[in-house]
């Protein structure tokens, strides 16, 4: 045998050793008849097909995930026409039905002419990669999540009433449908925490938070506390009567919850003071002028006793 011959043979033997020593499964297509002329034996330890099943591309269309096969294939044959190198990620099927993420690296290769004569790639199992990432998502998803809620009472804090305002506020206005707020205080609760200490501070707020949760029962209505004992409820497509209702049954639960309040000077319980303002916002209505007007309502509300409403520049029920 000349000696070129025998140095090709062992640099092809020398090869295909490299190549099926590794974890990433090498394989190649014939671009012609699509169909397999190699796949690394790795891919039986990973999915649990033989090499010698994989014949052709109908074979490794039907062993990915229904729910990514159509993109997947579609994405690779247009990628493979237009002569391009190419990856995708997805689900590829064992053969005992488990999925197993695959990373699909993907090399044109040409002819003289430049038609494709095959294609040639590396199988990676990203697998882990996949769970740390889905698992970083959740994260993601949970710090957002405490991002937006007050840590204390377990409702949204100011930064999610503001951005939660801001959506009502632009659907009210583009919808011409009422939106309302109401805006309480937990009356003399500065003395309340001198009187009981911080520790009881912290369970009258949560309590009051849970009591206020549960009284607005409409799946759109948002309660938020935006300061220290202050609170609001955002109750979209709401007008004034329906806000005055919703506030009066807050009032009426609270009442019920006979928190004892020695320190107070209205009422041997804690109580709360109302704001309560509805508006239909036009073009040249802003949301931060009718939070305020609600806010002043409120401190109208204290100003006249405290344990009361205060609804549209008007004294409510008492």
């Amino acid at each position: 045998m000349p000696e070129a011959v025998v140095n090709e043979v062992v640099d092809s033997a020398v090869y295909k050793t490299l190549l099926e020593s590794t974890k990433a499964i090498p394989w190649k297509i014939d671009w012609a008849t699509m169909q397999f002329a190699y796949i690394g034996p790795q891919i039986e330890a990973l999915l649990g097909w033989t090499p010698e099943s994989w014949a052709t591309v109908q074979d490794w269309a039907e062993r990915i995930h229904e729910e990514d096969r159509d993109r997947v294939v579609q994405f690779c044959v247009a990628q493979s026409q237009a002569g391009s190198d190419h990856e995708a990620d997805y689900r590829a099927l064992s053969k005992t039905g488990q999925c197993v993420w695959i990373r699909d690296v993907v090399h044109v290769v040409r002819k003289d002419d430049g038609t494709v004569d095959s294609l040639v790639g590396f199988m990676f199992d990203i697998s882990e990669r996949k769970k740390t990432e889905e698992q970083l998502v959740v994260l993601q998803r949970v710090l957002e999540d405490l991002s937006f809620k007050d840590g204390l009472t377990n409702v949204a804090n100011r930064r999610r009433f503001d951005a939660l305002m801001e959506i009502e506020w632009g659907n009210a206005r583009r919808n011409r449908q009422p939106l309302s707020l109401i805006m309480l205080d937990i009356d003399y609760f500065k003395q309340y925490n001198d009187c009981y200490g911080h520790v009881e501070g912290d369970a009258c707020l949560k309590r009051v938070a849970r009591v206020l949760g549960s009284a607005a029962t409409r799946a759109r209505d948002n309660l938020a506390r935006i300061g220290g004992e202050e609170f609001v409820l955002i109750l979209p497509e709401a007008d004034e009567a329906m806000a005055l209702k919703l506030a009066e049954r807050c009032r009426t639960l609270i009442a019920a919850e006979q928190i004892p309040h020695a320190a107070s000077a209205v009422s041997p319980v804690v109580t709360l003071s109302f704001g309560v303002g509805s508006i239909i916002p036009g073009d040249a209505d802003e949301a931060m002028s009718f939070i305020e007007q609600v806010d002043r309502l409120l401190y109208q509300a204290k100003e006249l006793g405290r344990d009361r409403i205060a609804v549209g520049g008007k004294q409510g029920s008492e």
